[in-house]
């Protein structure tokens, strides 16, 4: 006697089921959802409860969902202060983590500055199912931001525990598949971060900053945050770290040279790596289109740094 569920066997979804029954004319069905997000959940459960219902002898589908659990890690980039390059920083990392075969989410918790949908060339409005929302895909990474829920250019007079709660919202959103995570905090020590480290545990952290003294003296700061939270700094980035002319070649330090590392090596803190100052990259982050994503020299530098960093997490996961 011929099965009546056989033509679920050649479904497109067929992958996905785990257990199928048909009792009294109703088909129950167990499906994985692993790796989708409640938007997918909800289309993939509607097709099958279309085309399940029109099979010959069918009178109700139950469909019930099983998923693997992911095992998610968020990783804190941190600056201190601002204009070191941090979003920026973040963006490419992400791109990076995600070319080495790595399931990325990015969180940009700038509130009063969110740069991550420019900077990923991701303006559009993220869906929601219920309250929670739904990150979207940008250049391969899933995204939030408070910039993508705002008019762009609209300034957020938010006091902090406002702000405290846009925040919950974008770290509760459903990351789907995603296992590694980076938040772009915003700059600074203050209530913000600190309510943002807590809620979001980050398994560790990066600093970002350029070899200026200056910078240097906040990004301290930062690295003292992280000690009093409990979040193990995973390493430091110099960013702006030298310039080399473009017409005549000739290599000269604006903000200094080395800082970030002398400071990492005093600390006993791993120093990931250096990116010179560089009008490309700041044009082409202008446009959307981080350098991560595209070949050439500084899709490199950001590997290495991506690389770096796996190296890093590791190391903290093992000792």
């Amino acid at each position: 006697m011929n099965d009546p569920l056989n033509p679920l066997d050649s479904h497109l979804h067929a992958a996905r089921i785990r257990a199928k029954k048909l009792v009294d004319g109703v088909v129950s069905l167990i499906v994985d959802v692993t790796g989708l997000d409640a938007l997918e959940r909800r289309a993939l459960k509607e097709d099958f409860e279309q085309s399940v219902g029109a099979l010959p002898d069918v009178e109700g589908v139950r469909v019930g969902f099983t998923e693997e659990k992911v095992e998610r890690r968020m990783i804190a980039i941190g600056s201190g202060k601002g204009g070191v390059g941090k979003s920026t920083m973040s963006a490419n990392l992400a791109i990076a983590l995600a070319r080495l075969g790595h399931k990325v989410g990015l969180i940009d918790a700038d509130i009063y500055g969110p740069s991550q949908p420019r900077l990923l060339d991701a303006q559009v409005k993220p869906k929601a199912e219920g309250k929670t929302l739904i990150p979207v895909d940008a250049q391969g990474v899933k995204m939030l931001s408070v910039g993508q829920l705002v008019e762009p250019g609209t300034a957020l007079a938010w006091r902090g525990p406002m702000a405290a709660g846009a925040v919950n919202q974008l770290i509760e959103a459903d990351w789907g598949d995603a296992e590694l995570i980076l938040i772009d905090l915003p700059p600074g020590t203050g209530d913000v971060q600190l309510s943002l480290i807590q809620k979001a545990r980050p398994e560790g952290a990066v600093i970002v900053s350029t070899p200026q003294d200056l910078a240097l003296i906040d990004a301290t700061r930062a690295i003292d945050l992280f000690g009093k939270t409990g979040v193990p700094v995973l390493g430091l980035i110099e960013n702006m770290a030298g310039y080399a002319c473009p017409h005549c070649g000739e290599a000269s330090d604006p903000f200094g040279q080395g800082g970030a590392e002398a400071e990492a090596k005093a600390r006993d803190i791993p120093f990931l790596g250096r990116l010179p100052l560089s009008a490309s990259l700041r044009e082409a982050s202008d446009a959307g289109r981080p350098p991560a994503g595209e070949e050439g020299p500084a899709q490199d530098a950001f590997e290495a740094l991506a690389r770096a960093l796996l190296d890093a997490l590791g190391s903290q996961a093992a000792g």
